[in-house]
């Protein structure tokens, strides 16, 4: 199966959106990459935006590391933090207020409640049950019988779960034609998620959809490893009553012993390649192999 058709040409919008929190990494070239081209081929528009949600995690100058690296890869776009647009401001760290409107649609509509459960609380709960404490799946009988819908704001003493359809099937069809179908059932591969944080920031699934449907986004392209994340952000867009992008989850690279790249890992960056006059067209090259593979049906 070849990759799926991209939208109409010039009605295409892509994103690139990297964290900074730490340099980014081959992978992540790759990853960006391939949005910045899949953009190329559908004549479309492309933005940059900047996902420094977390103010313990994210850097400033970490920012502009990241804008450089893209740079050095040659890439460009038509909306972003050094250019500018119509859907500005690019950075998360100054679009609290569209979070809080789409948190404000999530609690009048009864989709979110208030948790104080604590991280540690679930994984053993996990534990003590024989469940997975990776990521355990929130019990349905942690949800309160009652809470107040009129409280005009979200605040720090506590966290806000998405009540999430038990037993309702997630379905999609990605474009990346070896991810294919991909079904998730509520309750049984994820339960009720985080949407706004105990420390009164939101949570990546809601800033990530609140964003990605003000700008208009078109289609997200983005590693495997947000499979799930995306099942989840397809309930949110429903409760929004917003329509979901496509999707294109690209193949994760790894290392030598099979592990994703990481910046937890020390994964070589790509500043430090940069720094050591490494040729950027040579990873071009090398992306382009990887993508026209995959339009070929081969797992790279």
């Amino acid at each position: 199966m070849p990759i799926s058709t991209i939208d109409t040409p010039g009605s295409y919008r892509g994103r690139i959106a990297p964290t900074p929190s730490g340099l980014l990494h081959t992978g992540h070239a790759r990853t960006f990459w391939m949005a910045w081209h899949r953009c190329q081929v559908a004549s479309g528009m492309l933005v940059y935006r900047n996902e420094d949600l977390d103010p313990l995690r994210c850097k400033a100058n970490l920012t502009d590391v990241a804008l450089a690296d893209m740079r050095w890869l040659g890439l460009h776009w038509q909306e972003g933090p050094d250019v500018g647009g119509p859907h500005a401001p690019y950075h998360q760290s100054q679009r609290t207020n569209f979070y809080l409107q789409a948190w404000k649609k999530l609690l009048a509509r009864g989709h979110i409640y208030p948790c104080r459960r604590s991280r540690k609380e679930l994984r053993d709960y996990a534990q003590e049950k024989g469940l997975d404490a990776f990521d355990p799946v929130f019990p349905e009988d942690w949800r309160p019988n009652d809470y107040d819908r009129e409280v005009p704001s979200p605040n720090n003493d506590h966290a806000w779960r998405f009540k999430v359809p038990i037993g309702k099937r997630v379905v999609f069809v990605d474009r990346n034609p070896l991810v294919g179908e991909k079904s998730y059932v509520c309750g049984e591969d994820f339960g009720d998620f985080v949407v706004w944080r105990r420390d009164n920031v939101s949570a990546y699934e809601l800033a990530v959809v609140a964003d990605d449907a003000a700008m208009g986004i078109t289609e997200v392209v983005r590693g495997e490893d947000l499979l799930l994340s995306t099942a989840r952000q397809i309930l949110l867009y429903d409760a929004l009553g917003l329509a979901p992008p496509a999707f294109f989850h690209c193949p994760l690279l790894l290392d030598e012993e099979g592990r994703k790249l990481s910046k937890s890992l020390g994964s070589r960056s790509i500043a430090e390649n940069r720094d050591c006059g490494v040729d950027p067209i040579e990873w071009r090259l090398r992306f382009q192999e990887d993508y026209d593979a995959l339009a070929k049906g081969i797992r790279i």
